[in-house]
């Protein structure tokens, strides 16, 4: 689904996000992407959405590489990937439901099966009892769920959260984190950074980043206890 093949991405002459990366992610996968903060997580998964090109080598996602999409090309590509950040840019002036239709309203779905769809992928985080509510009146955990119902209503092949539990308690993090794994069991690729190293007991396949370069990957197999 998704390949680095020594990748180097510069801001300036000066500034280096990315250094000589080369990495693949399999169609399915659960990666995270650990590290601290200006490890180049964000830079690597704004990579993969076509947000930000390489300064050098090559970015292939679902087969297409993105040096060469043209602007023109980038709505077909975003259409397979859920974006989550930290910052969810929910609208305030709409309700929950709202927000949650609005991506299939852009790609030109009739509003009866925008709803329906958006009420599904509300369901499916355990929010659909506030679809009338207005985005501020909930709380910062159950925004970033409904950021993830966003995400995924356009049924993506892949999903990209960047730091999606940042400034969330325990409890709201788990929350979380239990939505975006929940789509990984249905197949769903997907990529998570976080710096909070709690998450990574239970993780299949981690890549730890630090000052833009790749200092540790690992992958535990189904007979390897959690560390």
């Amino acid at each position: 689904m998704i390949e680095f093949h020594q990748v180097t991405k510069k801001y300036t002459q000066n500034v280096t996000a990315l250094s000589d990366i080369t990495l693949s992610v399999g169609k399915g996968e659960l990666v995270f992407l650990a590290g601290p903060s200006g490890a180049g997580k964000s830079t690597l998964l704004k990579l993969i959405a076509a947000m930000e090109r390489p300064s050098e080598g090559s970015v292939v996602v679902s087969g297409h590489d993105i040096s060469r999409i043209k602007t023109s090309g980038l709505p077909y590509l975003r259409r397979n990937l859920g974006l989550i950040f930290q910052q969810q840019r929910l609208l305030a002036d709409r309700s929950v439901l709202a927000n949650v239709m609005l991506p299939l309203i852009v790609c030109g779905a009739s509003r009866p099966d925008a709803e329906r769809r958006a009420r599904a992928a509300l369901d499916k985080v355990g929010l659909l009892d506030m679809a009338s509510s207005g985005p501020l009146t909930l709380s910062g955990g159950e925004q970033q769920r409904v950021a993830i119902a966003r995400a995924i209503v356009n049924r993506p092949q892949i999903i990209l959260a960047d730091e999606p539990t940042a400034n969330l308690d325990r409890a709201a993090a788990n929350k979380v984190l239990d939505a975006l794994k929940a789509f990984h069991s249905v197949g769903v690729t997907c990529l998570i950074s976080t710096h909070d190293e709690q998450f990574l007991d239970t993780a299949t396949r981690v890549i730890y980043l630090d000052h833009g370069r790749i200092i540790e990957s690992w992958r535990r197999t189904a007979t390897q206890e959690p560390a």
